[in-house]
Order: structure tokens, then sequence, then C-alpha cells
């Protein structure tokens, strides 16, 4: 009896989590149609896509607290052609889009979301930089929103990264970090870790590296 009652919660909870995955599929595909026929000069379309985003953030979030989001995470990286069309959508009608990757990113900083190198690594190659050109849009319009969780959560999944990866992406967010302030996330946390790991490395872990101070006018705008 006992096994027949554990084989009824797992075959109920498969089901759950398949009706999310078929859900979400749903979602993302009338998505992609919004932004297409957005990008056709057809803007009456763009309501849908804050609308289909909100859909999709919403069965993202029940996946992330009942850890079954592995699967949409590895397609959300690979989304290469969701990512193309972004740019011609403007800001105001596509950072909800973003704004489900600021909520992975928060994910796997926080350890609720276990997934390969493989797929950290390509999901920040598809989705950092639209979330980069996002993140004032996201900051400005999501109300209650906790930057610091977001950045923190960036900040854990990049020093998950190979030490060659994390550098080509902390050194790409420093010039970014310079230039755009308050509108790009502030890592420097993860910047300084970066580096010290490296300096160490370099150094034979014998000796403390030198302090770093990002300039005082870029830490004032955190």
């Amino acid at each position: 009896m006992l096994q027949e009652n554990n084989d009824k919660r797992s075959s109920a909870g498969d089901l759950s989590k398949q009706s999310l995955y078929s859900a979400c599929e749903g979602y993302l595909s009338l998505l992609k149609l919004h932004f297409l026929r957005v990008t056709s000069s057809d803007l009456a379309e763009a309501a849908q896509i804050a609308a289909q985003a909100d859909y999709l953030h919403l069965f993202v979030d029940i996946m992330i607290d009942w850890q079954i989001v592995d699967d949409f995470l590895r397609t959300w990286a690979t989304e290469v052609e969701l990512v193309n069309i972004q740019p011609q959508v403007p800001n105001v009608h596509r950072y909800m889009v973003t704004w489900i990757t600021a909520w992975l990113f928060v994910g796997m900083g926080k350890g609720q979301i276990l997934v390969s190198k493989e797929v950290r690594c390509m999901l920040l190659q598809t989705w950092l930089q639209p979330f980069y050109e996002d993140f004032g849009w996201i900051r400005r319009a999501c109300k209650g929103l906790d930057r610091r969780l977001i950045e923190n959560g960036l900040n854990n999944t990049i020093l998950t990264l190979p030490l060659a990866m994390q550098q080509d992406i902390l050194l790409a967010w420093f010039v970014r970090f310079l230039n755009s302030g308050d509108d790009c996330p502030n890592i420097q946390h993860g910047f300084k870790v970066w580096w010290r790991r490296t300096f160490w490395r370099q150094n034979g872990e014998t000796s403390r590296p030198p302090q770093l101070r990002i300039s005082a006018s870029c830490e004032n705008s955190s």
C-alpha cells in the first residue's frame, strides 16, 4: 500500500512537471510570435509580449520553488532566435522578457537551480548582453525590485565558471560599468573575487593581492 501511494505521488509529480513545461513551451512560442509581429511594425502586438512574459515568469517562479526548472533553463539558454530578434523591439516592450533571465540568475545564485557548468555558460553567452541592455528598464519599472538580489545572483553564477570565462565576462562588465553607471548591474564583488583568485594563481598563492579599488564615482552610482 505504501509503495502504491508513493507511485501515485511520483506520477502526480511527473504530471505536474510535464504540465508546467508544456505551458511554458506554449507561452514561449507565443512570445516569439509576438516579437516577430512587433518587428514587422505591428505595435498592437506589443502588449502581448508583456502578457506572455508575465505568464512565463509566473511558471518559472513556481518551477524554481519546486526545484524542477532545470529543463526550462536549458531551453531558455538556447533561445538564440529570441535574443537575435530582441534588439528590434523597444526596451519598454521587451524588458519583462529579460526579467525572466534575471530571476534565473537569482535562482542559480541562491543554489535553488543546479545545472551543469556548460548550461550556465550557455545561459550567460546567450542572455547576458540583453540583460545588460535592459537592466536599467528592469531597475526602474519592476516594482519591489531587489537589485542586490539580482546582482548577487549574477555574481555567484559568474564565479562558478572557469577562470578564463570569468575574466572575459568581468573585464567586459568593468568597461560597461564605467560607462553606464546605475543602468549597469553592480557586480564589483564578483570582479574583486576574480581579481584575487587570478592574482593568487599567478603568484603561487604565496602573497596577498594588491588592494583593488574601483573608482569612487562608480561606487557612488551603485
